[in-house]
């Protein structure tokens, strides 16, 4: 269903639930709100809308061999981390507030600085890990605006407010859709930072891996940065130990090349991070689907 349809009645039922969830809770000290709604994230929604059992399943699939213990342990970790990412977002301004100062590190920062100053289009390749907009909220902190693509939720009614919190964090945002594409390759043309999201699953994705299982990968983003001369660099806001604040990191750059080679870059990337911070990442996506197992072509 596109966003812009008017929602269902099951849809306006579950936007009024989520919006007076979201309203009791953000209704707590910041502090406390993050960790409450981690909190119920890990052991009621997760549990009754499935989460743990996508979470169980995808570790099957990659970590066969994970301890049961260390699975079980992921099943609460992970929901957590999704439900303290989410009042973030919806936090807006002190979410902004608290995550001032952060600094920028990491081995790619001077690259990305230097084509700033140079004028040069850069596009920040990021993923489901940690909380991916306190990535963007302490770069437009530090004076670095940047273009944001976001898919539109399927529930109407929820999209509109939760777009309207992306915002909050900054601007411009553009829907993946063919009008917000090209506004957002514009913007990336005109000399602006893009940053997206690329741990998704795409039916028509190359042929690449992830956790060396086969997770096709839209590979537009290193297209458009093979076409525009832009610098690409993976970049992680990852979760402290306290669970509040935040390590900023920016990745060497993935050198220019063939386009599929540069996306399973970026996969080998993130996986090294994912690896190190397994209860970050959002093991709730549907990231390989083997279930649509494309044809490989023979040899004549």
């Amino acid at each position: 269903m596109s966003a812009t349809k008017p929602p269902s009645p099951v849809h306006k039922i579950q936007n009024l639930v989520i919006r007076g969830l979201l309203g009791v809770v953000l209704a707590l000290p910041y502090r406390t709100r993050v960790r409450t709604m981690g909190w119920i994230c890990a052991h009621v929604i997760g549990p009754a809308v499935g989460w743990r059992k996508r979470i169980r399943k995808n570790l099957a699939l990659v970590c066969p061999d994970m301890p049961a213990a260390e699975v079980k342990r992921l099943e609460r970790a992970v929901a957590n981390n999704v439900g303290r990412t989410l009042i973030e977002i919806y936090s807006g301004a002190e979410f902004k507030d608290h995550v001032r100062g952060t600094p920028l590190a990491g081995p790619g920062l001077e690259p990305f600085l230097a084509a700033r100053a140079g004028g040069r289009p850069v596009v920040l390749v990021t993923a489901h890990l940690g909380n991916f907009d306190s990535l963007r909220a302490t770069l437009f902190h530090e004076g670095h605006g940047l273009g944001a693509l976001y898919r539109p939720m399927k529930n109407a009614a929820f999209n509109d407010h939760y777009v309207r919190a992306l915002t909050q964090i900054g601007a411009p945002l553009f829907p993946a859709d063919r009008k917000g594409i090209t506004g957002f390759v514009r913007h990336l043309a005109d000399g602006g930072i893009i940053g997206i999201l690329t741990d998704v699953y795409s039916m028509r994705g190359a042929d690449v891996t992830f956790f060396g299982q086969p997770a096709p990968t839209a590979v537009s983003a290193c297209d458009w940065a093979v076409k525009f001369d832009a610098l690409v660099i993976p970049c992680y806001g990852i979760r402290r130990p306290d669970g509040l604040n935040f390590d900023i990191h920016l990745e060497a750059p993935i050198p220019p090349g063939d386009p599929v080679e540069m996306t399973q870059a970026i996969n080998d990337n993130l996986e090294g991070w994912v690896r190190r911070h397994m209860d970050q990442w959002f093991w709730i996506h549907r990231r390989w689907k083997p279930e649509r197992k494309r044809a490989v072509p023979t040899e004549s």
